[in-house]
């Protein structure tokens, strides 16, 4: 098995996702943080010292060289400079990928979410030649799910108290999108 080849950065009209740098600590650590942004996300609330151990880890996460491997992207708005979330995808094994996102609150519901999802499934399916990307998200965060349908991706199940998220045996939904699904949604849009 060889890697994949990555091109970075990945530019879109108003966000570049680019490997995390140590000058991103600042910008880090105000989502990171914040209760409402970690609220959904696996990880906990993180002081300054907890994102920067975390973010010395997505130093090393910008290429794809075999399956279980995330590439974790900074969501750089391209407008300030400034990093507003990250963008993830995993190589999940042969042929399939998973997606996820989280970007700081004041940064929610100005589609950028959407703007960095799409090229990760851009990236997946155009480049990386996947032929099905996953995402999951917790039940509770309506926001993810609405988002994820918009982008094409089908909901394929609801696994009730599926994993144990933040104390809490929690309802998991899990989406999907196949290649052909994604080629098909490219040709109308």
């Amino acid at each position: 098995m060889s890697g994949l080849d990555v091109v970075l950065p990945i530019g879109t009209e108003r966000l570049l996702l680019r490997p995390h740098r140590m000058d991103d600590l600042d910008d880090l650590v105000a989502f990171h943080s914040n209760p409402e942004v970690v609220r959904y996300v696996p990880w906990p609330e993180r002081d300054r010292a907890a994102t920067e151990e975390t973010l010395q880890v997505k130093l090393t996460q910008t290429e794809l060289v075999a399956h279980g491997q995330w590439l974790v992207l900074a969501v750089e708005l391209r407008s300030t400079g400034t990093v507003i979330g990250e963008v993830l995808l995993k190589w999940a094994s042969d042929g399939q990928g998973e997606v996820g996102f989280a970007l700081g609150r004041e940064h929610q519901g100005h589609g950028y979410a959407a703007e960095a999802a799409t090229a990760m499934l851009r990236l997946g399916f155009d480049d990386l030649g996947f032929h099905r990307i996953t995402a999951v998200c917790i039940e509770d965060n309506t926001a993810s799910a609405r988002l994820l349908a918009r982008l094409g991706m089908r909901q394929e199940a609801r696994l009730v108290d599926n994993v144990h998220f933040k104390g809490a045996w929690t309802t998991q939904l899990s989406f999907a999108m196949l290649e052909d699904e994604w080629r098909a949604r490219a040709a109308t849009t």
